[in-house]
């Protein structure tokens, strides 16, 4: 018996464990303190109105003869992919539905990618970046080069001239909170093109954009339909994490040594993937409909204005610091030249705030610290008042 020896070229998995480890030591020292979890990725708002109710509906049609549902259909039913469809319309960038995969979410989309590529191709993985991009290239036995993100290119890491054959990108990004300019996916696209690259492009937090100016979509980049998958989720835009929704759009027109990609996905889905549940995908629809989307903002938009209170609060302090306008996420600077496991342990015991030290997302990201707006309101507010004291005070 032979196992797959990729999985041994994986660091251990210690941030989140490590966080947790620390935060349970502190309780039990401490347990009548309480903590401002402000590491956390997960939503905390419930379930808006009308996806509530769709998924009530559906529920109801599964109990009933006549209306109810066995295995759906491999790309997901047209109602649900038709609404993807609509919501990329509205942004004025035309999907064709055919082109759209429904699935559980960005993260199964993203290591089913590594099926169709063969093991040579060279994954370029954004440093500080979401650790799946480089995990589930090395557990594929793909060689990883980082392209660095750092403070002098705002966390947006462009083209370098290395060779790339996969390339990951994520706007607005995990952890950074940075979002990419037109012309710096331009660039991409161009860079792409020019060595035949596929780009998957991770759009998981595109509904926190609120400049206009700034792209939401691969696709709304001239030629990226000739070299990107887009993949997206409704887990922050919708509050999905508990329900799983995803999406992949792969265009026609992307094709690689003469092959089709959207063909090939389709034979990898068809073939590895048992699809959406229908309730799941009727609350997808509603969420995605003019009524739902309205009710769905309503909660992007107080978890992107806890954020701005944190990076309000930075303000001043003569830390770096990114994302926080178009973005859930935070980006700070360690201050008195800390690295981010000394500055988790001196937030939690002088501030009691959680975050997320900024060296479990790359090497780029030691020195660096994520805070997340996906909490209560006041508590952020409270928060960030002792956030600011505890940088000051560490000079």
């Amino acid at each position: 018996m032979e196992l797959n020896r990729n999985f041994q070229r994986l660091a251990p998995s210690y941030l989140f464990s490590g966080v947790g480890r620390k935060v349970a030591a502190f309780a039990e020292k401490h347990p009548d303190v309480e903590l401002t979890r402000l590491g956390i990725g997960d939503v905390t708002l419930p379930l808006a109105s009308p996806v509530v109710q769709a998924l009530h509906r559906a529920a109801d049609e599964m109990a009933r003869p006549e209306t109810f549902r066995g295995y759906g259909p491999e790309q997901g039913y047209p109602f649900a992919r038709r609404a993807v469809r609509d919501q990329y319309a509205r942004r004025g960038v035309l999907v064709e539905e055919e082109e759209i995969f429904l699935s559980d979410g960005a993260k199964s989309d993203l290591g089913g990618w590594m099926d169709l590529f063969g093991p040579d191709n060279v994954a370029r993985v954004p440093d500080p970046g979401y650790p799946v991009y480089g995990d589930i290239s090395l557990m594929a036995g793909h060689p990883v080069r980082f392209v660095q993100g750092t403070r002098e290119n705002g966390f947006l890491p462009g083209p370098d001239g290395q060779d790339g054959d996969i390339i990951y990108l994520c706007s607005p990004g995990n952890p950074t909170g940075a979002v990419y300019t037109r012309a710096q996916l331009t660039a991409w696209v161009e860079y792409a093109l020019e060595r035949g690259a596929v780009i998957l492009f991770d759009a998981a937090y595109e509904a926190f954009i609120r400049d206009d100016t700034l792209p939401r979509s691969i696709f709304e980049i001239e030629g990226a339909r000739r070299c990107a998958v887009e993949i997206g989720s409704l887990s922050k835009s919708a509050g999905f994490t508990g329900l799983r929704f995803g999406y992949t759009v792969v265009p026609r027109q992307l094709e690689c040594r003469g092959v089709r990609l959207r063909d090939l996905w389709l034979r990898r889905q068809s073939t590895k993937y048992n699809g959406v549940p229908y309730p799941v995908q009727r609350a997808a629809q509603a969420a995605l409909s003019d009524a739902g989307r309205a009710a769905c903002m309503q909660a992007v938009a107080y978890y992107r204005a806890n954020a701005q209170t944190l990076r309000r609060a930075l303000k001043g302090t003569g830390v770096f610091c990114c994302g926080g306008e178009n973005s859930p996420y935070v980006w700070m600077q360690c201050p008195g030249g800390m690295d981010s496991w000394q500055f988790f342990d001196y937030l939690l015991e002088r501030a009691r705030i959680v975050g997320t030290p900024g060296a479990g997302f790359g090497p780029g990201g030691e020195g660096y610290f994520r805070l997340t707006g996906f909490g209560d309101k006041e508590a952020t507010c409270a928060a960030a008042q002792r956030l600011r004291d505890a940088v000051l005070a560490a000079g």
